[in-house]
């Protein structure tokens, strides 16, 4: 005979030796008065779920439940809205998300307002005008798509001259992958006609095939970015921290990832820790090749310190495919500017490093997530994993394969071989699938865009990312996309690799907990997890899949406290600048912008 709830409820919080009179035990919170989706198959939905000490305390029908309510619980009217697990983030940069949270905003529609090269120059010079911008002397913009601009370009430095001649200009492309520079940021960043282009990055070049056009690809950002960001102060650190971590719960992740994290990223996050709980867990993954110095105790643990941990390494073997410097085995559909017809993108690294890498991470237990667009980095991926485990065995590694936009089948049947997690980028199909099937790829390498359900196909599981801040942590655009695979035209981009709205909200919450290996205590309402939760304006699993993206996050509560209101948000955003900190942050980043340009590029 089955135990009742309260026997379960009763056992679970029971105290004191033997237990043999145990208190019963009454809830903090109870939640009722709408749908309560568990993402547990044994019991996908009940009418009430209880919550104390940020645990789930029991969950089943009302009448039940109510039983655990004492004078001191507070009941949560639902209001018709639905209950959900918090979200996991796949893959993203919570930390670098702050600087999209701070920076202008250069992003297409639906999420800004830039069409074409005036309305980006616009926007840069109306951030730029308001005071609290002005301080240091910079201008940082987030967000530009060359793809989604009308002239189908990146700007040129003397494009951003126009903005400021005399004040550096960096703007930051969606990809995260690329930037563009103005001549006074070029020159204060040390690039001249006689720099050379570095490994695995290219300094893009004007007609004379000398002198820098602004535009940097790959290592060549990165190289000047890296040290940039080693000048930050801790304080201001600590404001993009922040910041990422508030734009992440609004959109009701509950655990966030820093997906590349260098080493004073690393420190200012366990610092900021150490002062207090953060509102989110956080689990970073430092870049393997740049940041080993933080792969390790204290950083490095199984286990949340204030919600903080450092959770494996980051490696990077190949670029972006919008931006056509992902590594392909066959060509780009139309080549990027200052390239010949047949260019395939190119690699982060050689083959023997590759290997080197991904051994390192299997001898030392490291979870490794690898970045891989491309499907030659997909295949360097998997000849470095098979070499490893012929020397370490198989061992539950924990690797996962970042993005694996073009992952062929072969290639997928290789991840369920080898237990490599595959963790797709399915918003692309939203984002540039378009783009990807006119002049990335080609409609038919298009339609096949992280994959998924080739790998259902296969019985495996994977976990559906934004890595932000390439696009925003919207947790309902990545939904949206997973299920739908409509691009912002109305195309439909491989609707064969469509999954159901239940396994794209498992791909954010059960299959995300696999993936961090924390599925016994996230990803699920069940008896005993973290009280990790999301309330939405409607359920996902009964509205049109083609509406998800109009759902609203409404709370985010993190361990049984709320984290985020969306009621209180628009309460905020109607209050001035001076009431709340937003001016100082504002203030701040331009401040950390400066200081970034204050450096010399080898």
């Amino acid at each position: 005979m089955k135990p009742s709830l309260i026997a379960v409820a009763i056992a679970f919080t029971a105290f004191g030796a033997g237990a043999t009179s145990p208190a019963k035990p009454m809830a903090d919170l109870i939640y009722v008065g709408g749908d309560i989706v568990t993402v547990n198959d044994a019991q996908p939905e009940v009418e009430a779920l209880a919550v104390k000490n940020g645990k789930i305390l029991a969950l089943g029908s009302k009448d039940e439940v109510m039983r655990l309510k004492s004078a001191d619980t507070e009941v949560v009217d639902l209001a018709g809205k639905t209950l959900i697990p918090g979200f996991m983030d796949g893959h993203g940069h919570v930390f670098n998300t702050g600087i999209q949270a701070l920076a202008a905003n250069l992003l297409a529609a639906p999420d800004g307002d830039v069409k074409d090269i005036a309305s980006l120059q616009q926007t840069l010079k109306d951030w730029y005008g308001k005071a609290e911008n002005q301080t240091h002397g910079v201008i940082l913009g987030f967000g530009y798509d060359d793809s989604q601009l009308a002239e189908k370009r990146h700007p040129t430095r003397q494009e951003l001259d126009a903005v400021a001649k005399d004040v550096p200009v960096l703007i930051i492309h969606q990809s995260g992958h690329l930037a563009t520079f103005n001549t006074k940021a070029l020159e204060l960043a040390g690039f001249s006609p006689d720099s050379k282009d570095p490994e695995g990055g290219k300094i893009r070049r004007e007609a004379d095939g000398k002198t820098p056009n602004g535009v940097l690809e790959e290592i060549a950002f990165f190289g000047a970015l890296m040290p940039m960001f080693a000048k930050l102060k801790p304080e201001e650190n600590e404001v993009i921290f922040k910041a990422g971590i508030e734009l992440y719960a609004s959109f009701g992740y509950t655990t966030a990832q820093e997906g590349r994290a260098s080493p004073s990223a690393v420190e200012t996050m366990y610092n900021v820790a150490k002062t207090g709980k953060l509102k989110l867990d956080v689990a970073a993954y430092p870049d393997i090749q740049m940041a080993q110095s933080v792969i390790k105790a204290p950083y490095l643990s199984d286990v949340y310190m204030n919600g903080f941990r450092v959770a494996g390494a980051k490696l990077n073997l190949d670029g972006s495919p919008q931006g056509k410097t992902a590594w392909l085995t066959e060509p780009y559909l139309v080549p990027p500017e200052g390239q010949k017809a047949g260019y395939k993108g190119y690699a982060s690294m050689s083959d023997e490093d590759a290997a080197k890498y991904v051994e390192l991470a299997q001898r030392n237990g490291w979870q490794l997530l690898t970045h891989v667009n491309g499907d030659a980095a997909i295949d360097q991926l998997i000849k470095a994993v098979d070499a490893s485990e012929k020397k370490h065995g198989k061992a539950d590694r924990g690797f996962v394969a970042i993005h694996a936009q073009t992952a062929r089948k072969d290639q997928v049947e290789s991840f369920n071989r080898l237990g490599i997690f595959p963790s797709f980028f399915p918003m692309h199909t939203f984002y540039w699938g378009d783009w990807h099937s006119d002049s990335v790829l080609g409609k038919e390498r298009a339609s096949h865009i992280s994959p998924t359900g080739w790998a259902r196909e296969l019985g495996m599981i994977f976990t559906s990312h934004h890595d932000a801040p390439v696009a925003l942590p919207d947790s309902m655009r990545v939904y949206y996309a997973t299920v739908n695979r409509i691009s912002r035209t109305g195309r439909e981009i491989g609707p064969d690799q469509r999954v159901t709205p239940l396994e794209g909200l498992k791909a954010q919450t059960l299959w995300a907990a696999t993936q961090y290996k924390e599925e016994k205590s996230k990803g699920s309402l069940e008896l005993g997890k973290n009280a990790d939760l999301v309330v939405l304006s409607a359920n996902p699993l009964k509205v049109k899949p083609e509406t998800i993206a109009d759902i609203k996050v409404e709370q985010t509560i993190k361990d049984g406290v709320t984290v985020y209101s969306r009621a209180s948000a628009q309460q905020t955003a109607s209050k001035s600048c001076a009431a709340s900190d937003k001016c100082a942050k504002v203030a701040s980043i331009a401040m950390i912008g400066a200081g970034m340009l204050h450096h010399s590029h080898d």
